[in-house]
């Protein structure tokens, strides 16, 4: 039988109005979802620009409702919770986003490390440090590393901190060798606490060499040396401490001045003192200078020398120490107003934060931060 070519004739255009209708039918339903979950999703970052919080959470709850399966709406929502301080839902949601089976690989490794910071954020250090392990061999491994580093030293685990530093500096993630020296001369505090000296010792030893520009190590191995009777040693540490970390020297400058006095060698710690003096004036190098001055008129004279260079209220106040006023009465109150005056100006600063204490610190209470506070006191910043 021959078959008739009228038929397709009449189907060619049946067929093309029916995909018209269908692409008609798509094109209104796309239109219709678009006026409802955009306005939702644009609506929250016009709060976010205008730092609304609180509202920006309420429309990309919204926008979540419309689209239950957008990953990057989640992302969103958690984050604002996280910066919110609402922790649990942070953590729910980013949980949700682990627990489904159609999200990447990628986005899981981001959802992984996204609950990681709600923990930490939280202070729940123990589920963080979970999380943060889940994360090696990921992209975001060298961020967790460095999360995981925060955690021990907080928590004051040196040894896995230790771990964690060399990890990031075989990795290329930048020189860890002074915060390293920090965790040995940690480990040298507890190992003396505990009466092991010698280990003490030697994990300073290791402390200097490691990181020799750090005037910690030359300090800390100096004041061990000394409380085991060597105090010929203990000079020489500190000695090496000018060579390597000379900014550090006002730290050390009055036990400088002890071990010189002890091991008659008070000529050669003037030399060096004074040097530093020319070279920029310091409040605590001044004052060792004094005490290794050989009569009271030579400290005076010291004092008066630093004022000639560089005004300061506590050197005043010690000059005026030692000079007597026409009026006994009036000498006193002078005095004490100007002790008054400079004991704001004694303490150290954080660079970082500006947290102020009246010791120095190698790593700030406030912030955490390590080696932020400057060798001088806050009058001479």
């Amino acid at each position: 039988m021959d078959f008739d070519f009228t038929w397709l004739l009449w189907g060619l255009p049946l067929a093309f109005a029916a995909g018209w209708g269908a692409s008609r039918l798509d094109l209104r339903q796309w239109r219709m979802e678009s006026r409802q979950a955009p306005k939702a999703y644009f609506r929250g970052l016009n709060h976010l620009l205008n730092e609304q919080q609180d509202q920006a959470i309420d429309a990309f709850i919204e926008a979540v409702q419309g689209d239950p399966d957008t990953a990057e709406l989640h992302f969103a929502l958690g984050n604002l919770f996280r910066r919110r301080g609402d922790y649990d839902r942070a953590v729910r949601v980013h949980e949700h986003l682990l627990s489904r089976a159609d999200i990447s690989h990628k986005d899981r490794d981001r959802a992984q490390h996204a609950l990681a910071l709600d923990f930490l954020k939280a202070g729940l250090l123990d589920r963080a440090e979970a999380a943060l392990n889940k994360l090696q061999g990921s992209a975001f491994e060298g961020e967790a590393l460095l999360a995981l580093l925060g955690i021990y030293e907080r928590s004051r685990d040196w040894p896995r901190a230790k771990e964690i530093a060399q990890r990031l500096e075989a990795a290329e993630h930048g020189s860890f060798s002074t915060r390293l020296a920090h965790y040995l001369c940690e480990e040298a505090e507890i190992a003396q606490q505990g009466g092991d000296s010698t280990q003490a010792l030697r994990l300073l030893e290791e402390a200097v060499q490691r990181a020799p520009q750090l005037s910690r190590g030359w300090m800390a191995l100096s004041a061990q040396k000394a409380r085991g009777g060597d105090a010929a040693g203990a000079l020489d540490a500190l000695l090496r401490l000018n060579q390597h970390a000379p900014q550090g020297l006002p730290l050390a400058a009055h036990s400088l001045a002890d071990l010189a006095r002890h091991t008659g060698r008070e000529a050669e710690a003037v030399e060096m003192l004074q040097a530093s003096h020319e070279r920029a004036p310091s409040i605590d190098i001044t004052q060792a200078l004094a005490s290794l001055s050989l009569d009271p008129a030579a400290a005076r004279n010291r004092y008066l020398s630093h004022l000639e260079r560089e005004p300061s209220l506590v050197i005043t106040a010690q000059w005026l120490a030692g000079e007597t006023l026409s009026s006994e009465r009036a000498q006193a109150r002078v005095q004490q107003a100007l002790e008054q005056a400079s004991a704001p100006l004694r303490r150290y600063r954080c660079a970082a934060c500006g947290f102020e204490a009246r010791q120095h610190f190698w790593q700030c209470p406030g912030c955490q931060t390590w080696d932020s506070y400057p060798a001088r006191r806050v009058e001479e910043l």
